[in-house]
């Protein structure tokens, strides 16, 4: 069984802008190619401005590139339809961000049911069980029927995480996930994801800007300028991830 899970292949990405009459084209990603084992936890590191966000917004389908393909579990996404594009982001991948997006007026449980929901796959009741179950893996049990203003950032944060794994993904994206958090929330929400790779084998790749979160995946990932300046295996997949 090939345990590729994720491949880019000569991805490129440039943005065309009009600046007054002039037309403007930049280069965020120039040519790069890589790919992701299933179960690894993957850290993508650069300075800001170096395509690390835009690279996992193509490997997520949230964006398309301009040239190259990427593929998930073989099947090209980069050649898909919009339409398409919707349902697999649904139903094969998670997304944490920066900041949390939980809808104000609705409970934890509530919001972890939303993209269980949104499928109309399955019955509310079933929904509500499994929020529940994800709300008690990541330590959130006690908070169901909080709104987000009840709740600190880093609750805040687990919540989201749990909402994205609603719909059980195969690969879980996060986009600086502690930017917003003080050291104790981001060591909590670390070790949270180091739980879902060990227990769940969760593929995860992980944007931050964090050195020290970095080190702890099985792979980091640096870019600068849109290219790969270190690709560093410190794990394999499956193994075990020590602070």
């Amino acid at each position: 069984m090939n345990d590729i899970i994720i491949k880019a292949e000569n991805v490129n990405k440039t943005i065309v802008n009009k600046n007054g009459g002039e037309v403007v084209s930049t280069t965020i990603l120039p040519d790069i190619s890589l790919d992701f084992r299933r179960g690894e936890f993957s850290a993508i590191t650069g300075p800001s401005g170096s395509g690390k966000t835009t690279l996992l917004y193509l490997i997520g389908a949230l964006d398309m590139p301009t040239n190259g393909r990427i593929f998930l579990e073989e099947k090209e996404i980069s050649a898909m339809k919009e339409e398409e594009l919707a349902e697999l982001r649904n139903e094969k991948f998670g997304f944490v961000f920066q900041f949390h997006f939980l809808l104000p007026e609705f409970t934890a449980l509530e919001n972890v049911m939303m993209p269980m929901l949104a499928r109309g796959r399955t019955t509310v009741k079933r929904a509500r069980e499994k929020a529940a179950e994800l709300l008690k893996q990541v330590g959130m049990e006690d908070k169901q029927n909080n709104k987000p203003n009840q709740l600190s950032g880093g609750q805040q944060q687990r919540i989201a995480v749990a909402r994205a794994l609603a719909n059980d993904p195969i690969v879980l994206l996060a986009d600086e996930p502690t930017g917003n958090l003080d050291s104790k929330n981001s060591e909590n929400i670390y070790s949270l994801f180091e739980k879902l790779n060990r227990e769940n084998n969760q593929t995860i790749i992980v944007v931050t800007h964090d050195e020290h979160f970095a080190l702890r995946t099985h792979r980091k990932i640096h870019i600068i300028d849109g290219k790969i300046d270190q690709d560093i295996r410190t794990k394999e997949p499956g193994s075990s991830i020590q602070s």
